[in-house]
């Protein structure tokens, strides 16, 4: 080999190691635009659910007789200004029962998680009608001592669909905000928004609304999946809120004679079918199996192409999912649901139960029907469950989970002392 030789050697291997390192560069850059901006997991590490007071239940002696026939049992709870004769509608009384509710809630969650209320960085809160100020979200905050730089929301007004809202919300912070814990706190105020007019449609809020309150704890640390429960899927969200007949149907206001409460329109059930309707539309092909999609998408082309008197096909959501947590409404809302969705009656028993248990506890609902599931050693490892909550505006939520493990209960579940008792059969 002569100096020629080495020379245009050289050359060559100038032009390929240049072209190595733009390549390298492009494969890095790549690479990191990619891990900055993929979807971050984020996992359920646990929840906890407010049980109250023995002392907090009420009997059919101190209540409305046909609350026996909305499928709630003599142990749902109300708060304790409720239990006055003349009941204490003040702030004061408010205050205490969100306090009482909420710190029950966190402080089983702290314990059984060990996780420092220092290591919080984003705090998100839920609660219709009760938001006094400083929010709710700073009563937590001074209480448990949070940080100083922590993110809090408090929000209102978005009635019993509020619970997947606010997980909604911690997914799309986690995507931003890296390696920290999210709480959500969901809850309802009982003690000044109980109706004492004579309206039938504001009286039937007063037999299904009780105290509740739920505590979750969410992250997208490195190693959250480890220690999760589970992971959180999808969330789809529909919102009838531009149709005035949706818009009104859940409608806080005045009767004739200025007494406040909340009256519940006789198109509620149509309007919450609609928005059922157009959510599972959305969350379908997200996870439905193809064959079951092919058999939608046939029916409707048929329908739409020839005009025909083609009844619409109802996709088997049992393919997809192995639990279903339907918001507890009332006995109309699950029947319905049960009915629509062609579910058998396992299915919708962690609502039944937990309406008959607890009532309606609002936004908190679903964590006491996933924490039936759990009660009931239901929960094994890949299984998947739907959360499905509506709520004033109109809106439609569902939240999809997966289990990372065979789930137990949590310590001090709000089940803990009186699963074998359930199912009950209930009375018609």
């Amino acid at each position: 080999m002569n100096l020629d030789d080495l020379r245009q050697l050289w050359v060559h291997l100038q032009y390929n190691l240049v072209s190595i390192i733009i390549c390298s560069a492009i494969l890095v850059f790549g690479l990191t635009v990619y891990i900055m901006n993929r979807p971050r997991p984020v996992y359920l590490v646990d929840y906890s659910c407010y049980r109250a007071p023995d002392h907090f239940k009420v009997p059919y002696g101190r209540f409305m007789e046909h609350s026996r026939l909305t499928g709630l049992k003599e142990e749902t709870y109300v708060p304790k200004a409720m239990h006055n004769i003349p009941p204490t509608l003040s702030m004061a009384m408010a205050k205490e029962e969100a306090e009482e509710v909420m710190f029950g809630a966190l402080d089983i969650l702290f314990r059984n998680t060990n996780v420092s209320s220092k290591d919080i960085g984003i705090l998100v809160v839920n609660c219709s009608l009760f938001n006094p100020t400083p929010s709710l979200s700073a009563i937590i905050v001074i209480k448990y001592k949070l940080s100083g730089n922590i993110r809090s929301f408090n929000l209102g007004g978005m009635g019993c669909s509020a619970g997947v809202i606010t997980v909604d919300l911690a997914k799309d912070l986690l995507q931003v905000h890296r390696n920290t814990y999210v709480v959500v706190v969901s809850t309802k105020n009982i003690t000044q928004n109980w109706y004492f007019g004579n309206n039938k449609s504001m009286l039937i809020p007063n037999c299904l609304f009780h105290v509740g309150s739920s505590t979750v704890l969410l992250s997208n640390k490195s190693n959250g999946r480890s220690r999760a429960k589970y992971k959180l899927i999808h969330v789809v969200r529909t919102h009838r809120g531009a149709d005035n007949r949706a818009f009104r149907c859940v409608y806080q206001e005045q009767d004739d004679v200025g007494k406040t409460g909340v009256s519940l329109s006789k198109d509620l059930m149509a309007i919450a079918g609609g928005a059922l309707k157009t959510n599972i539309t959305t969350l379908g092909p997200l996870v439905l199996p193809t064959s079951e999609q092919l058999l939608f998408f046939t029916t409707l082309l048929v329908k739409k192409l020839f005009n025909a008197n083609v009844k619409p096909y109802i996709p088997d959501f049992k393919l997809a999912f192995d639990h279903f947590c339907i918001h507890v409404g009332g006995r109309a809302v699950i029947d319905e649901l049960e009915k629509n969705l062609q579910l058998l009656p396992i299915h919708v028993e962690a609502s039944r139960m937990t309406l008959h248990r607890f009532g309606n506890t609002s936004s908190s609902s679903i964590w006491y029907e996933l924490a039936y599931t759990e009660a009931k050693g239901w929960m094994q490892k890949h299984n998947r469950v739907w959360q499905i909550a509506f709520g004033s505006g109109f809106k439609c939520n569902s939240a999809v989970w997966e289990a990372l493990r065979n789930v137990k209960p949590s310590s001090n579940g709000p089940w803990e002392d009186c699963i074998d008792n359930y199912p009950v059969k209930i009375s018609t």
